[in-house]
């Protein structure tokens, strides 16, 4: 690996432990570029093909963790929860939620309890699954 991908790596890793801290705060693609040091099309486009999936579905993917976490172990209410993992309205964190975890928050925190087990199963149990039924929204053409 050369030294130029090498440090590039490091800067999406700057940037996706930025995601991390911030999931409940508004974050826009420019401002997580912007802790990488890149353009935001460029800093997309490498974050893909890092991690897999787009910045924006990182982020989603890192809330709808979260409130899962919070329907689970918390008597909080939907709406609570949806503005404490930092989406805006109601209706695009259920929409959300049901396109990561495949069913709605309140019929996941009807199905699933309180986890008793270590922190590391909990989490390798509750990561929600890549559902193929639901594509991303397929990136803008570039013009040129």
């Amino acid at each position: 690996m050369g030294r130029a991908v090498e440090q590039l790596n490091r800067r999406l890793l700057r940037a996706r432990d930025a995601i991390d801290r911030g999931y409940a705060r508004p974050l826009d693609v420019g401002a997580i570029a912007a802790v990488a040091h890149l353009s935001p099309a460029h800093f997309s486009r490498c974050f893909r093909d890092a991690f897999g999936e787009t910045p924006h579905r990182y982020l989603q993917r890192r809330r709808i963790e979260r409130s899962m976490f919070l329907l689970r172990e918390t008597g909080r209410s939907v709406t609570g929860i949806c503005s404490e993992v930092g989406f805006g309205s109601l209706g695009t964190f259920s929409r959300t939620f049901r396109a990561i975890v495949g069913e709605s928050p309140s019929g996941y925190r009807r199905g699933h309890g309180p986890l008793v087990a270590p922190h590391c199963v909990q989490m390798a149990h509750t990561r929600p699954r890549r559902n193929s039924a639901v594509p991303e929204k397929p990136a803008s053409p570039r013009s040129h």
